[in-house]
């Protein structure tokens, strides 16, 4: 078990190196994260802020295991997801990490139910189980009369509020949002936002976003910001 005191996520000196694009040799190289070092709690409700370029997209794909530090160590649940074979590493997302994408990412042919239910029945969830979680799921997020509605029947507060059910319904650790307010009018960005609030709240779920979204930035307990890859 976890000591309590111990950090749900945990960066030790990351960095991550990419080649200049503008270098044909490839010799060239240009560092979007620079030696970063923090430590965030279970139950946080956190964002990584600063203007593009700053890194923050990069991040966020490190801390999620999308990508792969250049330099440093990356823990999640004491886990060091940054040194685990890529097969480890998907199954080590699908059980302990949620996802929400300003794009939603939602299958058209699937209905709402079906979309959230979706990642726990490949990752090998019994199928009664996983549906049982989704429609929770749904439920928690206001969505409960849409279950069997396609995303094409949904407006985008809609869609991305299935997208949140979606990454609530495998109970994860953490849940990652890349500027998931991005594609909302402001009135729908904040009612979402004040969804997240209530999970991080009720459910203790914890949220580390990436946004510009100054509604958001505004609304986080915990702001990290960044200037060219450092925190600043």
């Amino acid at each position: 078990m976890i000591p309590a005191a111990e950090p749900l996520l945990r960066f030790k000196n990351v960095s991550r190196a990419y080649a200049s694009p503008e270098d044909r040799s490839g010799s060239l190289t240009v560092l979007a994260v620079q030696d970063v070092s923090l430590d965030l709690p279970r139950g946080a409700f956190a964002a990584l802020i600063g203007p593009s370029g700053s890194g923050k997209t990069t991040l966020l794909n490190l801390a999620s295991g999308l990508d792969r530090p250049t330099r440093g160590e990356i823990l999640i649940s004491g886990t060091r997801v940054s040194a685990l074979p890529q097969r480890e590493l998907c199954h080590f997302r699908r059980r302990h990490l949620g996802f929400v994408f300003q794009a939603y990412n939602l299958f058209p042919a699937l209905t709402a139910v079906e979309n959230v239910e979706f990642t726990s029945v490949i990752r090998g969830d019994p199928r009664e189980a996983a549906r049982e979680r989704a429609v929770t799921a749904l439920r928690t997020v206001g969505l409960e009369a849409k279950l069997h509605s396609y995303p094409s029947e949904l407006s985008g507060g809609q869609q991305q509020r299935v997208a949140v059910a979606r990454a609530l319904a495998t109970q994860p650790d953490i849940i990652f949002a890349d500027e998931p307010t991005a594609n909302l009018d402001s009135k729908t960005a904040i009612q979402l936002i004040g969804l997240f609030e209530e999970l991080n709240r009720t459910l203790g779920a914890t949220f580390l976003f990436s946004t510009h979204d100054q509604k958001l930035v505004e609304r986080v307990r915990t702001p990290i910001r960044l200037v060219d890859g450092k925190l600043a």
